[in-house]
């Protein structure tokens, strides 16, 4: 049996339902790639920072320019994990839904904007307080701007989200030539980016990249994932793709942005970004026999009702204690990789953990929004609801909680979203 066979898909019965999908109320294999993964970006988050502060401005380097360090990027830029997680996680709560698509598609909205409302109620008036309280104004709006700029992802993903009903249909009907023709897309987009050089160009890559590593997904759930052979060739394909294209191409060898790069292959997403999330799925496919040998049941059950609140607060978490120790005591952080680098590093780590620990007790509760009974609205209501909310999130990601009136702007599009989605008297 081969991986990715591109044989023709059954119609199915209830055409919501993608045919041959798995039904089990979880996959530990999905759960364990989007724990893993949102671990893995913490951990990266809190590492890599290269932080100083002169009594004026705080300068943020990455530990990761140093030279040849960015091959690590190939395995710890896991965002195309994450996309892959989510295709699956959703093809597979959808197939057993019983709920209309509209509704399915309004539902996971709610649970994706309502977490922001906590976020948004704190940092919307913190950095007036703090301002007010004498903290210096530039490293104060480094932090309130980079925590809005990390909801890009949560931007691409309502995207991925609402168009799964739709994706599917296109998958139980063209299967492979699905993500092949957004890999063209991908293509044809880089071509015309680097030949006319208008970058802005690049940011089609975010429908065309993500969602064909999204749409890969869906071969896992339905099980068509499992050949040796396959793998093998995804694995290899993928990750000798990227090095090619590194090698003879206009792109950075690191999967992260980096300061002072020309190009980067995160923002906007690039072909090598594809290819080497093809490369990742290959991998981590391969090694899901293993994987689910290891005892993580309690880890999962754990970490995964609180996976959006570590990804919407350990951001914060990192700024209180930069603010403490580098801004407040004067310390910088060390040359990445010396000793006492490696020395302060599980002090640091150390406190962060300290500060993140009550924020989750505090807000892990607004991952599930309230038990409501919805009722029967149309596409058009899911899909306004849908643009609020996304609108709301990309406000947050290109200004970020910085003082203004974005923010406040954008809260009223997710309140307006919400209400959208929220139930209707049942006639």
């Amino acid at each position: 049996m081969t991986v990715l066979l591109d044989r023709p898909v059954p119609a199915p019965v209830r055409p919501r339902r993608a045919a041959g999908t798995r039904t089990a109320a979880r996959d530990p294999f999905i759960d364990l790639l989007r724990v893993a993964g949102m671990a893995l970006v913490v951990l990266q988050h809190w590492t890599i920072p290269v932080l100083a502060y002169d009594g004026v401005r705080l300068t943020t380097g990455n530990a990761l320019s140093t030279p040849g360090v960015w091959v690590v990027t190939w395995l710890s830029q896991v965002m195309p994990l994450v996309f892959f997680a989510g295709g699956a996680a959703n093809a597979i709560g959808f197939g057993r839904s019983v709920q209309p698509p509209q509704q399915w598609v309004a539902v996971r909205l709610r649970r994706l904007a309502w977490p922001l409302l906590p976020l948004a109620a704190v940092w919307i008036p913190l950095p007036h307080v703090l301002l007010t309280l004498g903290v210096p104004a530039q490293p104060l709006e480094v932090g309130a701007k980079l925590t809005g700029q990390l909801l890009w992802f949560l931007a691409v993903y309502l995207i991925a989200v609402t168009v799964t009903p739709y994706a599917l249909r296109l998958h139980e009907r063209y299967g492979l030539r699905v993500p092949a023709a957004l890999a063209a897309g991908a293509v044809l987009t880089d071509v015309a980016r680097f030949t006319t050089g208008f970058e802005a160009l690049g940011y089609l890559n975010i429908v065309f990249v993500w969602l064909a590593v999204h749409q890969l997904g869906f071969f896992y759930a339905q099980g068509r994932m499992s050949g040796l052979t396959g793998r093998w060739a995804l694995t290899i394909g993928g990750f000798g793709a990227a090095a090619l294209l590194v090698a003879f191409g206009p792109y950075p060898g690191s999967m992260i942005g980096l300061p002072g790069a020309e190009v980067s292959n995160m923002a906007p997403p690039t072909l090598a970004m594809l290819a080497v999330a093809a490369g990742q799925i290959g991998l981590a496919t391969l090694l899901r026999t293993w994987l689910l040998r290891l005892p993580t049941g309690r880890l999962l059950d754990w970490a995964g009702p609180r996976i959006m609140t570590v990804y919407l607060w350990h951001m914060p978490a990192l700024f209180a204690v930069t603010g403490v120790v580098v801004v407040l005591l004067g310390i910088d952080t060390p040359r990445p990789g010396g000793a006492f680098w490696l020395a302060g590093w599980p002090l640091w780590f150390g406190l962060l953990c300290l500060v993140m620990w009550p924020l989750l007790k505090v807000f892990a509760r607004f991952e599930t929004p309230p038990a409501l009974p919805y009722g029967k609205g149309g596409w058009g209501a899911t899909l306004g609801a849908a643009g609020l909310v996304g609108g709301g999130v990309l406000t947050l990601t290109a200004g970020g909680f910085a003082p203004g009136g974005g923010p406040f702007l954008a809260v009223l599009a997710l309140l307006g979203g919400l209400l959208m989605t929220a139930p209707r008297s049942r006639a």
